[in-house]
């Protein structure tokens, strides 16, 4: 879900009593209807705002004329009588919506009672986690290189793609600060899977374990991270960016606040190595390349080497490339708009192909065909 407030015209990006108020009363509209409609057989289970809300985009706007901002940022809207109002408000206006529209009722409910029998299951298998110490185990993931530094601040883990590439990495790397866990192939859809299937999954597993990710649905906690910038590191084609959506997804639905935090990073390595005499130049795309061989003069002889790769650099090219803080290229990345981003994710990864060729087709003037990789 994505619940955006503003007070006065400001963002408060960190909630607040009129948010509050709007999950509060949302929560107890829908599970009133729930009850009247006989939706919940079970008088002891009820909708939790997280249920009710999951999928939805909700935005509320008020006007208060002595706003009292909290935090050191000042973007938490503190006055308590606002969340009563907001809560009373919400409730009346929500309850007359719904009872005019019943089929905009049928759809939250239905979608709001596959999500209770969702996070039921996921549950169950949450503690069967649990019971095996998966999660809080001290044991770290065998394929996992630690670094020897236990200070999440100076630490970052590199997330590559496969047992070649992570053999160059962990040869390459500096031990005292980088670690390194490779993947094998491309890790789960979990924009298609439940929540059960997420945590039988191995790779998953080794991810939340070795990141020190926690449970999902649990306050995030950047205390807890093992690591304060994690790097996904795929070679430049399709299968690698396809690994790396597929964990930028992982990351968005599992634990969004890592963007916020400005945890997650993607590693940039050359495709090109361009020799000449003794001179060694990296290159990351067409552009950068044809603009070093315009620098040459006509008659120079020089070798130019296309990366297929990161298994095919040798280890002191992948830490001089992509893993030296000094000269390597990072992409730090952030969500702006987490309701577009919301959407983007769903579109792209859940399983409606309708929707996808639509945002594809919305797209396709923005495309320039000589970079797709067909």
């Amino acid at each position: 879900d994505t619940v955006l407030g503003y007070a006065n015209s400001i963002r408060t990006i960190d909630g607040g009593t009129h948010i509050d108020g709007l999950k509060t009363s949302l929560t107890r509209t829908i599970n009133n209807f729930a009850k009247k409609s006989k939706t919940l057989k079970d008088k002891d289970i009820s909708l939790s705002g997280e249920h009710v809300r999951e999928g939805m985009t909700c935005i509320i706007a008020v006007k208060v004329p002595n706003p009292e901002f909290e935090g050191q940022t000042k973007t938490r809207l503190g006055n308590p009588e606002v969340r009563r109002i907001v809560e009373q408000s919400v409730q009346e206006n929500l309850t007359e919506y719904l009872e005019l529209h019943p089929d905009v009722l049928d759809s939250i409910l239905s979608k709001s009672l596959n999500a209770l029998k969702a996070a039921l299951a996921a549950k169950r298998a949450r503690e069967l986690v649990r019971t095996k110490s998966v999660l809080k185990s001290s044991s770290l993931p065998g394929k996992l290189a630690d670094c020897a530094s236990s200070d999440p601040e100076e630490s970052e883990i590199f997330i590559v793609e496969g047992d070649s590439a992570g053999g160059s990495a962990k040869q390459g790397r500096d031990r005292k600060f980088q670690a390194i866990l490779p993947l094998r192939g491309k890790i789960l859809n979990i924009e298609r899977r439940d929540e059960a299937a997420l945590y039988k999954n191995e790779e998953i597993q080794n991810l939340i374990v070795a990141l020190g990710l926690g449970v999902k649905g649990e306050d995030f906690n950047k205390e807890a991270l093992r690591y304060h910038k994690i790097v996904i590191l795929t070679d430049a084609d399709v299968d690698g960016a396809h690994i790396r959506t597929l964990l930028l997804t992982f990351f968005f639905r599992y634990q969004k606040a890592l963007f916020d935090e400005g945890c997650i990073y993607v590693g940039v390595p050359p495709l090109y190595k361009v020799e000449r005499g003794k001179q060694a130049h990296y290159c990351y795309d067409d552009a950068d390349l044809k603009e070093l061989v315009n620098t040459f003069p006509t008659n120079a002889s020089y070798h130019i080497q296309r990366f297929k790769g990161l298994g095919e650099m040798m280890p002191a090219q992948l830490w001089e490339t992509t893993m030296d803080p000094e000269r390597r290229m990072l992409k730090q990345l952030k969500v702006e708009d987490a309701a577009e981003a919301n959407v983007v994710f769903s579109s792209l990864m859940g399983t409606r192909v309708d929707v996808r060729k639509q945002l594809i087709q919305n797209a396709a003037s923005m495309v320039n065909l000589e970079h797709l990789d067909i």
